[in-house]
């Protein structure tokens, strides 16, 4: 956002200067949040911020809490427009001192209470935005197109994105039951693809041939005395009219750019009063033809890459995280059994859809090597250390059910399965904190993974417990599944103090 460039996705691409993104607002609405919450939490009467920063911040609160008021029902496109004017000049001063004389270095006391307040407003409009995007089939709008008058701005939306869908999900606006809604259209929604049993980036579509291209609609071009006369007259600057009689616009136009100036250059020609009057039609009729506003690269006219049919799996996963979230969130809320296992099986089945689960046949490649995305008439292609790796891994330790809050490590394996525990004894290796290759011999019925290179033993118990060995031989033991701050911190830093970890977890605290 601070470089005026809109995601980082294909999709949204050719959408600068016209695109509004509500991908974007989804994340913004998680940040101010985590924000809020963090002001929630502090102790301070007053943080001290920049004068520049003061102002802008100052300008923009003023916006919102003029127009508060409307949040109440629909904001007109009327509305829409007084607002962005109002915000938009604050961020043009803003970047317009900045980047003219610098910061003064000088700082302005700000009170917490007044933070607060700009956050809530913030999270206000960005919450009453959130639900305007839902759409009729309970899915959620990812990239809007803004259209602006002198006096008013309206919004056109694209096709359903699985982009938009991670988001919303992520943006932790949701209940539980709004999650589970969402996750319910995704899977009976034209982004799924039952052959891989995942999600598309973008639903397929029939693409227009090259002869049905650069067509004007026959009641279009008879709407315009400038279309008429000209095809009459036989001149072909601005449209001509092939052999059956169909309307076409000058093949060497690239954009609107090029039929404006052809335009212009008839002002010294018998058709000036013509192309006066009919300019704003011609251009109507121009965008109507090419739908140019809602071009988006190479995904919406390719059948590869991360294209039309394709699945981009990095998005399945950061689906899979969101979705994880999701769970956890439902869980801790006590959202109910019905809805928690239905988020649950919708967890599970986009983890069974995922490369690394599938056979080399039907993934079209080995599966534990990371690709970028699988198109409709291939198997999966692009390899390489793709961004999916990251959350996979994410993934893996929310699994595993390790946490941190207040600087505490805890464990909540609340979606480990069962059926990971080892059936007979094995030896694990694992490198620790000091470079040795050690190897620990692990009993049936146990399950060990490495957090910071110390190892993490999980065993079945009747009662839930942490047991932390140390390097000379003690130990502390805690009868709930969170560790204090000391032991924690030796382990964040790798202080070797900590040897290994004995997690006793119960069984009913595992799925099936």
């Amino acid at each position: 956002m601070n470089t005026q460039r809109p995601e980082w996705n294909d999709a949204n691409n050719a959408l600068v200067g016209n695109g509004v993104s509500m991908v974007t607002l989804y994340y913004l609405r998680r940040f101010m949040r985590f924000f809020q919450q963090m002001l929630e939490g502090s102790d301070l009467g007053k943080v001290d911020i920049s004068i520049e920063l003061a102002a802008c911040c100052d300008s923009i609160s003023e916006t919102l809490q003029e127009f508060r008021p409307l949040l109440a029902n629909r904001i007109s496109d009327e509305d829409k427009k007084r607002i962005l004017d109002g915000m938009g000049q604050a961020a043009s001063e803003y970047r317009q001192y900045v980047y003219q004389h610098g910061f003064s270095g000088k700082k302005r006391s700000a009170s917490l209470a007044g933070l607060k307040t700009f956050a809530q407003l913030s999270l206000d409009f960005i919450e009453h935005a959130i639900r305007a995007n839902q759409r009729t089939d309970k899915l959620y709008h990812a990239y809007n197109l803004m259209t602006a008058s002198d006096t008013a701005i309206s919004i056109s939306h694209l096709g359903e994105m699985l982009e938009g869908q991670v988001a919303v999900l992520s943006s932790g606006y949701l209940s539980s039951k709004e999650a589970l809604e969402v996750l319910d259209a995704l899977k009976n929604s034209a982004l799924f693809r039952e052959d891989q049993y995942s999600y598309l980036l973008y639903p397929n579509k029939n693409l227009s041939g090259f002869l049905q291209k650069n067509s004007i609609p026959e009641a279009d071009a008879q709407s315009s005395a400038l279309i008429t006369q000209m095809a009459s007259d036989g001149v072909t600057s601005i449209i001509e009219r092939d052999m059956q009689g169909a309307y076409h616009f000058n093949g060497n136009f690239k954009n609107a750019a090029d039929l404006d100036a052809a335009l212009n250059a008839l002002s010294e020609t018998k058709y000036k009063e013509l192309a006066g009057r009919d300019r704003g039609l011609l251009l109507d009729i121009f965008e109507k033809v090419f739908n140019h506003k809602s071009f988006t690269g190479r995904s919406g006219t390719f059948f590869s890459y991360e294209g039309l049919g394709s699945i981009y799996w990095h998005m399945v996963s950061k689906l899979h995280l969101a979705v994880q979230e999701c769970c956890l969130k439902a869980i801790a809320e006590n959202a109910g059994a019905s809805v928690i296992g239905k988020l649950l099986e919708h967890y599970y089945e986009i983890e069974a859809g995922i490369g690394v689960h599938k056979s080399p046949e039907l993934y079209g490649a080995f599966p534990t090597d990371p690709y970028s995305h699988t198109p409709q008439h291939r198997g999966a292609q692009q390899p390489g250390m793709t961004g999916q790796v990251k959350e996979d891994i994410l993934v893996r330790f929310g699994e595993l059910g390790v946490f941190v809050k207040a600087g505490k490590l805890s464990f909540n394996p609340c979606l480990l399965r069962k059926y990971e525990f080892s059936a007979e004894t094995q030896t694990f290796e694992y490198v620790n904190v000091r470079g040795r290759k050690i190897q620990l011999s692990l009993d049936a019925g146990t399950l060990c993974f490495t957090c910071c290179q110390i190892p993490v033993v999980y065993r079945m118990q009747d009662k839930p417990g942490v047991e932390v060995v140390m390097a000379d031989g003690k130990s502390l033991v805690f009868n709930s599944l969170e560790l204090d701050e000391e032991s924690s911190r030796h382990i964040f830093r790798r202080s070797g103090v900590v040897e290994k970890i004995w997690v006793s977890v119960q069984e009913q605290m595992l799925r099936t």
